[in-house]
């Protein structure tokens, strides 16, 4: 969908950005983004855990694939989150949506 396609577009600007993502079963795992793809499955590289007690498994990994389906959060870097620019593309695609 369009709405996909968006973020698709977005997550592919953070590529070599560090970013925190969170899944469904709680875990947070901290990496650089090395690549989406058009489902919003991402991968990280030299990842890190957020709680290590909670998941000593998770230790040894230094790289990781993320299915898009199973993340509830993504936090972005601030300073690499262009506001102005997804609240446009947003609007655009509201108004192409009214169109149809």
């Amino acid at each position: 969908t369009t709405c996909t396609m968006l973020f698709y577009s977005f997550f592919k600007t953070l590529i070599d950005k560090e970013i925190v993502v969170e899944l469904k079963n709680d875990l947070a795992i901290r990496g650089r983004l090395h690549s989406v793809d058009q489902y919003l499955n991402i991968k990280l590289m030299d990842i890190s855990v957020e709680e290590p007690d909670r998941f000593p498994h998770m230790q040894s990994m230094k790289h990781c694939f993320v299915r898009g389906s199973v993340i509830r959060y993504a936090q972005l870097p601030k300073a690499d989150v262009d506001v102005e620019l997804l609240q446009d593309a947003t609007r655009q695609e509201a108004q192409q949506q009214k169109a149809k």
